[in-house]
């Protein structure tokens, strides 16, 4: 880990025009977000030919899982503000400070989440269902996803590193390897192919991990070698508390505001589950379907906010605005898309997932409903994202409650004491609309208290 010179020259940031940049920086991330959704669908679909116990043990335990991935993310975005911030202040010393906490970070994460599996994964199961067989393969898959995590841990932060550089096409292969791995691991560790022993919804657990771990060099090798305006170094790795203090400034609202996603997801699981097993079933479904509206739009948030939290710590106000409205009208154009896919096609894609008669009486009406928050949730998304680019994490934190435990979980729980399931669907669309609006408040008043008097002229939003 050798010193390495630093940049001359100021980064492609704050110098390529806005379009282009956002394409350059953003594409590679939402190509390989994409990739994600599939195996994220491809993953659950090998589940799903075990049995309709295994793909609802496989949906109970996504919260816990959300948890981790919330941690690993949301520290991910801390580091990501704050290490584009310091280039783009060219206070380099605070970079390499930053990128060397990223990795103590991560390990200690790692520890947390792996005594968690090995104590508490029983304990999560039996407080939601009574059936020993869904009891069984849950506690088989969680244990492993947590106990294994460092691979989780490792992907995430390292990747998030070299898109606070500007270096997303490294991210993608990362994340494209990653996944692709795993799509070839999954149906051979699954069924016993090619000589593996069949192991069921544990050999989906250890696919992921071993992906992961893989994903997880590629991110050590990239930064080493291909990364020359950070240096990672062992010393680098000694906790800094104001450099913590400043990552978790924003991190913290952003983990929280994952974690509220996981007690949604836990909390509407309880409620589905007094209606029927097979509810559960559904929405774990729709929730991995809803990757491929929903992921390309983080991959495209990945890379807006290095650029957003470059040209805020360089003083350019014209292109933070130009990036936040390109993105605005590119995820809008997804979410457009994936709304009329899901309304005409809700049994072609039920029909991956091995859908019985019941699966498909609740899910079609479950898809063509909760796609309806579609039209709005691509702008709120990316509302959020600028609040966390601008430092201004609790923003995002405080939408993300209002949306999920104000409103969702409330309005679920009252519909369902009509008895009628269809009517729980519709919780998701009321509450993303009253979201978007809250969402559209804070960007204009972020934009002229934070952004506006970065210079004396005036752009208007």
């Amino acid at each position: 880990m050798n010193q390495q010179p630093q940049p001359a020259q100021e980064n492609k940031m704050g110098v390529m025009p806005v379009h282009r940049l956002l394409l350059t920086m953003s594409g590679p991330m939402m190509l390989s977000m994409l990739i994600q959704a599939l195996y994220n669908v491809v993953d659950s679909m090998f589940v799903s030919y075990i049995s309709e116990a295994a793909l609802t043990a496989v949906s109970l335990a996504y919260p816990m899982q959300n948890l981790m991935i919330a941690v690993a993310t949301g520290t991910g975005v801390g580091i990501n503000a704050l290490l584009s911030r310091n280039l783009g202040e060219k206070n380099f010393v605070m970079a390499n400070r930053t990128a060397g906490n990223a990795i103590f970070l991560g390990l200690v994460s790692y520890g947390v989440f792996a005594l968690l599996g090995v104590f508490g994964s029983r304990l999560y199961f039996t407080a939601q269902v009574e059936d020993p067989e869904i009891i069984a393969l849950g506690c088989d898959y969680l244990s492993i996803i947590l106990v294994l995590s460092i691979g989780c841990f490792g992907q995430v932060l390292l990747s998030r590193l070299l898109q606070s550089t500007g270096k997303t096409f490294y991210s993608m292969v990362i994340q494209m390897v990653g996944a692709g791995l795993n799509i070839v691991l999954d149906p051979i560790m699954i069924f016993g192919l090619m000589g593996f022993p069949r192991m069921g919804v544990a050999g989906a657990a250890l696919a992921t991990v071993l992906s992961q771990m893989v994903g997880t060099g590629m991110g050590l090798y990239y930064n080493l070698r291909k990364n020359p305006e950070i240096r990672l170094s062992l010393s680098g790795l000694r906790p800094s508390k104001p450099v913590i203090a400043r990552i978790y400034g924003v991190g913290i609202p952003s983990i929280l505001l994952q974690t509220v996603s996981s007690l949604l997801i836990f909390g509407l699981n309880q409620i589905l589950v007094t209606f029927s097993e097979t509810a559960t079933a559904v929405y774990g479904v729709y929730f991995k379907l809803q990757g491929f509206a929903f992921l390309p739009i983080i991959g495209m948030n990945n890379g807006m906010v290095p650029i957003i939290a470059y040209n805020y710590g360089a003083r350019k106000p014209a292109r933070i605005m130009q990036t936040i409205k390109l993105a605005i009208a590119y995820a809008v154009g997804i979410m457009v898309v994936a709304v009329v896919v899901f309304q005409i096609f809700p049994v072609q894609l039920l029909g991956v997932f091995q859908a019985s008669e019941e699966m498909l009486a609740i899910g079609v009406p479950a898809l063509r409903t909760l796609s309806l928050c579609f039209l709005v949730g691509g702008f709120t998304i990316v509302a959020s994202s600028v609040f966390q680019a601008l430092g201004k994490g609790l923003l995002s934190m405080s939408i993300s409650i209002f949306r999920q435990l104000v409103l969702v979980l409330p309005l679920a729980y009252l519909f369902s004491l009509t008895g009628e399931l269809n009517l729980v669907w519709w919780s998701f669309p009321v509450a993303e609309v009253l979201a978007g609006a809250l969402a559209a408040f804070y960007l204009r008043r972020a934009y002229r208290r934070v952004i506006r008097p970065l210079a004396q002229e005036d752009y208007r939003f």
